[in-house]
């Protein structure tokens, strides 16, 4: 008898994804196949996001995806969509089953119900039910392993839905990470993604730190290259860059989310910070790591962003040292406080605004890249193959492409950088 298929398909954050791929490996222990969520299998399984429209959008196309290939399959859909709108979900065609953010961790269970055809798909209980922490990794679907530490959000930022559909802030501890890091590390994983919702936050309740993990993380013998994902602007204090810049391990990429360049925006947005705290983070990682990659997020179109608020924040970003940007255009979310301001910024407007930041970055993409023409990195090779190409990231995150060789994947080769190409990756020279 042919074992059950199953395919994933993952949105959303690098959380998701080490939560989806968690979930996946007790289905493989139990006998199932994985398929990729472009093929045929019994049973589609979409972990979604919800953080914009685009996102909601994407989640739905992909159930109706998944019905489509196969319109007996079962379809389970988890994760933050179902948090926030579980009765839209059941009245999709082909949806079976709705699991929430804890309640997905019971998805193998819960397919089990299905076998009864009298049974119809279970909605999560509410997101009361995620006040615990649970701890997830994945490995085998790349060479680099995310591994989540931290869940959760207390900040409450007026456009955000993620406190609603994750809950309150909440963390591993110290001693488990580094139990499951060891763990990662024996599968021959190089490299560790520290992630979470706001990783910053991490152990604020447990009376343990972020700059804690890292020393101990640090000092552990035979782990891999450990990278941060993104942390908040308060609570990437001068004691964790300090750290950072004198580790081996710890890589030199940071990525700070900024949201405007407009202190007034920043306040309507109910951040935490303002324009002058953030500058200083940039400038004390450029004192202490001049090469390193520092990503920043940009929301443009937030209700009330006038034209001299967007002018400030791209006359900010265009003189301010960071490598790139993620550009965000303000999605209405329900639920939200920004979702009742009023002065909405014109689609038209929003999207202009969106293209010339992108613009920005690019240019400040390709200055990061030109500036490391004849450097020496170490690049973990990953292993796709692009019609005869393989890529890979330096330790600042530098892309970087050679001819494949399966012989490269997953091992860290020094390279002295050659000229990035129309892709904006560099072609490497080995040493």
């Amino acid at each position: 008898m042919n074992p059950t298929t199953i395919a994933f398909h993952h949105f959303g954050c690098k959380v998701n994804f080490a939560e989806a791929s968690t979930i996946s490996r007790r289905f493989k222990e139990k006998g199932f196949e994985l398929k990729d969520h472009h093929e045929v299998a019994d049973i589609y399984v979409i972990s979604t996001c919800v953080v914009t429209s685009v996102a909601e959008k994407k989640c739905r196309a992909a159930i109706h995806h998944a019905h489509k290939l196969n319109p007996s399959a079962k379809i389970a859909v988890i994760g933050c969509f179902p948090e926030l709108k579980p009765g839209e979900l059941l009245q999709m065609e082909g949806v079976d089953l709705v699991l929430g953010n804890s309640a997905k961790y019971d998805l193998p269970e819960e397919l089990e119900k299905l076998k009864d055809h009298d049974y119809h798909g279970g909605i999560s209980a509410g997101i009361k039910e995620s006040s615990g922490f649970i701890p997830s990794f994945s490995y085998g679907d790349r060479t680099r392993s995310f591994l989540k530490i931290q869940d959760g959000c207390d900040y409450y930022c007026s456009y955000c839905t993620i406190p609603l559909a994750r809950g309150h802030s909440r963390s591993d501890t110290i001693a488990h990470v580094a139990t499951s890091a060891r763990e990662i590390s024996a599968h021959g994983i190089q490299e560790i993604v520290l992630t979470g919702v706001n990783i910053g936050d991490f152990g604020r309740h447990n009376s343990e730190t972020l700059l804690g993990l890292l020393q101990v993380l640090d000092s552990t013998e035979g782990l891999p290259r450990i990278r941060i994902s993104s942390v908040e602007p308060d609570l990437l204090t001068d004691e964790i860059i300090d750290f950072a810049a004198a580790s081996s391990k710890i890589m030199p990429h940071f990525h700070l989310p900024l949201q405007s360049g407009s202190d007034s925006i920043l306040k309507a947005m109910k951040r935490k910070y303002d324009l002058s705290l953030y500058t200083g983070r940039i400038e004390r990682i450029r004192q202490k790591m001049p090469d390193a990659c520092i990503a920043s997020d940009v929301i443009v179109g937030f209700p009330g962003e006038t034209d001299q608020d967007f002018s400030d924040t791209y006359k900010y970003l265009e003189q301010l040292a960071v490598s790139y940007m993620h550009v965000f255009t303000y999605s209405k979310r329900e639920n939200t406080l920004a979702s009742k301001l009023k002065d909405a910024v014109q689609d038209r407007i929003r999207k202009e605004r969106s293209r010339e930041l992108h613009h920005l970055s690019e240019l400040k993409k390709q200055a990061f890249y030109r500036q490391s023409k004849g450097k020496q990195v170490h690049v973990l090779f990953e292993s796709d193959n692009s019609d005869g190409w393989m890529h890979g990231f330096s330790e600042n995150y530098i892309r970087v492409k050679t001819k494949y060789d399966s012989e490269l994947i997953n091992r860290i080769i020094t390279v002295i950088l050659d000229e990035p190409d129309s892709e904006g990756v560099y072609i490497h020279h080995n040493i």
